[in-house]
């Protein structure tokens, strides 16, 4: 497909991608963290209690949640303002 004929509001900005969510990163940490445990716990490495691991999980996906949001905004606050309301 030939984008040079595709126009673009007047006004808008065609800037790159837009930056990874924080939730789809947190996932992400996630589900690698149950393929990880799941795979130490299928070599007999480590007996693992489903829920402790279940908690740790929680709490480790609580505070990315809670600090991806903070670093979110504090980006947000210092992105420069057009003046414009």
């Amino acid at each position: 497909m030939d984008s040079s004929n595709i126009r673009t509001t007047a006004g808008q900005d065609t800037a790159g991608p837009a930056p990874a969510r924080v939730i789809t990163v947190v996932w992400g940490l996630i589900v690698l963290a149950l393929a990880a445990l799941i795979i130490v716990a299928q070599l007999g490495i480590v007996t693992l209690n489903g829920t402790y691991v279940l908690i740790g999980l929680m709490i480790g996906a609580g505070v990315a949640l809670v600090a991806g949001g903070l670093l979110s905004a504090r980006k947000r606050d210092n992105e420069s303002t057009t003046g414009k309301s």
